[in-house]
C-alpha cells in the first residue's frame, strides 16, 4: 500500500527542526537512551531520532511509508552513530521476523495510523519476549476543556491536513491493550508555554513485551 503525503511531507521536515529547537530534542534523547542491540524505529520520518541512538544499539531499522520522508531519512543515516537500514513498510506489516528486535521505537505515529490495535500487535511480534517498546507520542489529553477541543479537531480538519494524525487517541491504554507491560511513563505539554493546543498533551515511556 503507497502512503503519499507530499505536503505534509514538507511542512513536517520543517516543523521537525523547530521542534527539536523548542525542546523536542532531549525528548528523542530520552526515547532512546539505554537501547541496545538490534531495534525497529517504525515511522522514522526524516530521521530526526537517528542522532541520538546510543553505541550499544548494533543497528537499526528505520521503516517510513512516505517517499519524501524516506528519501530524508535515507540521507540522514549515513551520520547516524549506529548502522542504520532503510526500509518501506507499513506500521500494520512490518518486513520484520518474528521475535527479532531487542526494541520497537515508535516516535509521533501512533495518532495517524489507521488501527492502533493492529500496528501494536505488529510491534509486539517482531519484539523478543522481553524486548522494549519506547514510545514518544501526542495523546488524549486529561482536562476535559481540551479533549473537548481534541474531538472537534479530529472531527474537522485536523487529519485532513496532518496526514491523518488524531489528537484524542489514548495510546497509553493501546498500549496496555496490546499486552505491553508500562514500565516507565512521563506526561507532559509540549510545547510547554503557551496556550495549549489539540497536540500538546504528550507521553514519553517505555514498555515490556511480557
Amino acid at each position: 500500500m503507497a502512503v503519499s503525503h507530499p505536503i505534509f511531507a514538507r511542512v513536517f521536515a520543517r516543523a521537525s527542526v523547530a521542534m527539536d529547537r523548542a525542546g523536542a530534542a532531549a525528548h528523542r534523547r530520552r526515547l532512546v537512551a539505554g537501547l541496545r542491540g538490534r531495534v525497529v524505529e517504525v515511522g522514522a520520518g526524516n530521521g530526526r531520532n537517528l542522532p541520538h541512538y546510543p553505541p550499544a544499539v548494533t543497528g537499526v531499522l528505520a521503516v517510513e511509508p512516505e517517499p519524501r520522508l524516506r528519501a530524508a531519512l535515507q540521507a540522514a543515516a549515513p551520520d547516524a552513530p549506529v548502522p542504520v537500514t532503510v526500509a518501506a513498510g507499513l506500521a500494520e506489516a512490518l518486513p520484520v521476523a518474528d521475535a527479532s528486535a531487542d526494541a520497537v521505537v515508535l516516535s509521533l505515529v501512533l495518532c495517524s495510523v489507521p488501527d492502533q490495535a493492529v500496528a501494536l500487535r505488529e510491534a509486539r511480534r517482531v519484539l523478543r519476549p522481553g524486548g522494549q517498546l519506547r514510545f514518544y507520542e501526542h495523546v488524549v489529553a486529561e482536562t476535559p476543556g481540551l479533549r473537548r477541543a481534541q474531538r472537534v479537531a479530529d472531527a474537522t480538519l485536523w487529519p485532513l491536513c496532518c496526514a491523518g494524525c488524531h489528537t484524542a487517541r489514548d495510546t497509553v491504554a493501546a498500549i496496555r491493550a496490546a499486552g505491553f507491560t508500562v514500565v516507565e511513563l512521563d506526561r507532559f505539554r509540549f510545547p510547554p508555554a503557551g496556550i495549549p493546543g489539540p497536540a500538546s498533551p504528550h507521553v514519553l515511556g517505555a514498555a515490556v513485551r511480557p
